[in-house]
Formats: structure tokens, C-alpha cells, sequence
């Protein structure tokens, strides 16, 4: 790019350009998908993209796409086809008013693509997303150490054990003096 810390603001995203990367800053607002609130933001190097394209999008807007190259980002890799189009890392939603500017961006950025984009990346060229601390699901919560995702030692820091704990939801709040937990029941009332 030309222009190195040139910003295009969209819907849930904002797109920093740099000489050798495009910066994708995701929104954490209430309504903002909860995939772009965990990634936060994500540095996307020019030669693990293949192609940009511009087209119309719902509601008078306009959507710039970037697409990886197969095999260069872990996470595109991991989802394997199964995000769904709002969710997409690599699309920013703008306004239709701001077409011309997403015009000239898509343009920029397709003469920075690497001459070997149609190619299949060796490596990843994109860093992994952080692998989170805890999760919860319908039938339990995981999380490293006693309980708090950082184990009770403060964000970022590791938990003093190291080694994964798990609960089911339904005894959080078991007491240790009443012993082990009862096993749920799996018989089929009907």
C-alpha cells in the first residue's frame, strides 16, 4: 500500500492498511459477534491474501472481502467452510455511500497481492488466534486452574498447576464435605 496507517471503518470491523499488512481491528460492542470479540484484532500479511473482491451487501451496503489463501490462516483452516457469512473475519461491511473509497481500497490492495496468491500457502502466514482459558457448553465448563480462567493469579498469568479441571454445570456449587457429586440419572421417563 501507499499509504502506510490509512483506516476504513466499517460495521464491526475497522482496517488499518500498512506497508506489508492489513490490521483488522474487531468492534466488542453488545452486538458485535461474539467470534470478533474473542479474535479482537488480527494482522493479516499481503502475501497470505488471494484475491479482494467488492460487492453489494444487504441494506445499502457494500462488502470488501479479502480472501486467504488456502492454507495460510489457522483459523479459515480450523473452520473448514463452516463460518457462516457474518461471521467471516475477512469481510468488512460499509456503508453504500463509502463504495468509492471501498473501490479504492479493493484496488490498492489487489496490487499488493503476491504473484503467487492462486497458489496454495506452504505455511501458515497468519498467527493463530489465542487459545482461550476457559469455555463453557451445555453440559460443563472447562477453564485452567481452580475456577478463574487465569487460576486466580490475575489476567494473562498462567494457572499455578498448569493442568485442566473440569465441572459439570449442574454442581458448581457441590459442597467437598458431602463427597463425591450423585450420578445423574439416564433412565428415559415416558
Amino acid at each position: 500500500m501507499r499509504h502506510m496507517g490509512d483506516v476504513l471503518a466499517g460495521i464491526h470491523a475497522t482496517w488499518e492498511f500498512d506497508t506489508d499488512a492489513v490490521l483488522i481491528r474487531f468492534e466488542r460492542g453488545i452486538r458485535a459477534p461474539k467470534l470478533f470479540q474473542s479474535l479482537r484484532e488480527r494482522r493479516i500479511p499481503y502475501a497470505a491474501l488471494s484475491s479482494v473482491t467488492l460487492t453489494p451487501g444487504k441494506r445499502n451496503t457494500v462488502v470488501l472481502r479479502a480472501v486467504p489463501r488456502v492454507g495460510a490462516d489457522p483459523l479459515v483452516e480450523a473452520a473448514a467452510g463452516q463460518l457462516k457469512e457474518g461471521y467471516d473475519p475477512y469481510r468488512l461491511v460499509l456503508p453504500a455511500e463509502r463504495e468509492v473509497l471501498a473501490e479504492y481500497y479493493a484496488d490498492e490492495l489487489r496490487t499488493v497481492l503476491d504473484p503467487a496468491s492462486d497458489e496454495p500457502a506452504d505455511r501458515f502466514l497468519v498467527a493463530a488466534p489465542e487459545a482461550p482459558m476457559s469455555f463453557k457448553a451445555y453440559d460443563g465448563r472447562a477453564s485452567t486452574g481452580s475456577g478463574s480462567p487465569s487460576g486466580g493469579r490475575g489476567p494473562g498469568l498462567p494457572a499455578p498447576s498448569g493442568r485442566l479441571t473440569t465441572r459439570p454445570s449442574g454442581w458448581v456449587n457441590w459442597p467437598e464435605s458431602y463427597g463425591a457429586p450423585p450420578k445423574r440419572s439416564t433412565a428415559i421417563c415416558g
